[in-house]
């Protein structure tokens, strides 16, 4: 159901406002319906019981001589003309299932009310159409009218000495103007107040969409204008509390990196001066383990500095021919006389920073000659992986726990169970090649490989 429901804010405020609209008409709609009732009770109920209570005092009052009560022709009722009230021994025809109760108690109130004493009231309401027969002493206008009505209410009340009372006269049930008057009032109400409201909400979400765009594309150090403050007050303070951060960001990395150079170029000139001293030493495999220790140290203090700074990568995307990438740092571990295989593969371009991703495919090949004794790359392009590319480092090494896959990634870690300390390293290398993935868009996924071993694999977004 939610997948249905707008995700902007704009679309969740326009639904709220126009289901409290509907919500609103449906109250407003059954107030009128009701209102509606009581006014068509009035209209017909009162005039009947009126003419009832009439017909029923000229009846059994003590002015006869002002009856004008026609005299029985051939067995048919009499007739009140002043009234137009049929006077009858027994009870009218009724349908049962045109009776109305609620007609039937609102007429014998009225009748108690004005002291009338009956036995009975029956009451229906008859649907009345182009087709039914009507009597012929009704003329052509009450015709007319009663089918422009659409319906007709029938009364009988029977009097104490059995005698009964009846009338008939027109009941109104088209209630289609009303639904048209309803239709009317929700279109004006939501011109009225849904479109101002869309207005204004679009005025918000205009700039709050711009500051999430710039949010999610913010670059420290990529010299992008500020974001424009528009929108109410509120959302201007915001976008400005937006445009301070990214400048203190950026003034914290720039500090960052002077310190970071400051403390690389402190740190590599007394390693050099050691390169220098150990040339001294006369034992070679003392000279050779120093000269290790030291290329050691370098490899690990151009790691830290590239993962520190790989926020704000120098290097441009470019257009890049991974096969040729992938097949170039292969080579070198060939040159070396490592055992890492690579097919050949067709030619795949992406736009890539070349010069991180080329640390990040070594530093997964070191990893799995280290502790695999060998690496198997391959390139695995779209669609067998979906849009995503997969650049695939396989080993037939002891594999990595499977409650331990997530925790390799974090900097500095190293298990001892698979990872012996002999092989060097201090823990960094997933870890970069895991932050150089990520800022390219893709992830590094880990799996234990079936007869023994680990699969790394690379996905990049082929977009």
């Amino acid at each position: 159901m939610r997948r249905y429901l707008p995700r902007s804010l704009t679309g969740q405020i326009a639904l709220l406002v126009a289901l409290a609209l509907f919500v609103a008409q449906a109250i407003n709609f059954g107030f009128m319906l009701n209102a509606r009732s009581e006014a068509r009770f009035e209209q017909t109920i009162v005039p009947s019981v009126t003419r009832l209570i009439d017909a029923s005092e000229r009846l059994t009052g003590a002015a006869p001589a002002e009856e004008e009560t026609d005299r029985p022709r051939r067995g048919r009722p009499d007739f009140d003309q002043r009234t137009r009230v049929r006077i009858a021994a027994t009870a009218p025809a009724f349908e049962p299932p045109h009776r109305r109760p609620d007609i039937e108690a609102a007429i014998r109130r009225g009748l108690t009310d004005g002291g009338v004493t009956i036995r009975d009231v029956i009451a229906e309401v008859r649907p009345i159409d182009a087709h039914t027969p009507m009597p012929r002493r009704i003329s052509a206008e009450r015709v007319q009218r009663l089918r422009r009505l659409g319906a007709e209410l029938r009364v009988a009340v029977q009097l104490p000495d059995g005698r009964w009372l009846s009338l008939d006269t027109g009941w109104s049930r088209d209630d289609r103007v009303l639904i048209w008057q309803l239709i009317a009032q929700t279109l004006i109400l939501y011109i009225v107040v849904l479109v101002p409201v869309l207005l204004a909400t679009r005025r918000i979400a205009r700039p709050l969409r711009t500051l999430a765009v710039a949010a999610r594309d913010f670059q420290p150090g990529s010299g992008a204008d500020p974001v424009e403050e528009r929108g109410p007050g509120d959302v201007r303070a915001v976008i400005a509390a937006y445009n301070g951060l990214s400048l203190r960001v950026t003034a914290m990395l720039d500090e960052k990196d002077r310190m970071l150079g400051a403390i690389g170029h402190d740190l590599r000139t007394p390693l050099a001066a050691l390169r220098v001293r150990i040339e001294s030493v006369d034992d070679d495999e003392d000279r050779n383990r120093m000269a290790d220790t030291i290329d050691e140290m370098n490899r690990t203090l151009d790691d830290i500095l590239s993962l520190a700074r790989l926020g704000r990568p120098s290097e441009p995307p470019t257009d890049v021919d991974v096969s040729a990438l992938i097949d170039a740092v292969v080579e070198d571990f060939r040159d070396l006389d490592q055992p890492v295989t690579f097919p050949e593969t067709p030619r795949l371009t992406m736009k890539m920073r070349s010069g991180l991703m080329r640390r990040a495919v070594r530093n997964l090949i070191e990893n799995a000659v280290k502790y695999g004794g060998g690496a198997e790359v391959s390139l695995i392009p779209p669609p067998t992986h979906g849009d995503w590319v997969a650049i695939q480092v396989a080993d037939r090494g002891p594999g990595i726990p499977e409650d331990k896959l997530a925790v390799v990634f974090d900097p500095f870690t190293r298990l001892e169970t698979s990872r012996n300390r002999d092989t060097g390293g201090i823990g960094l290398g997933l870890a970069l090649a895991q932050a150089i993935v990520r800022n390219a868009g893709g992830e590094i996924v880990l799996a234990n490989r079936e007869g023994g071993g680990l699969v790394a694999t690379i996905r990049l977004p082929r977009g």
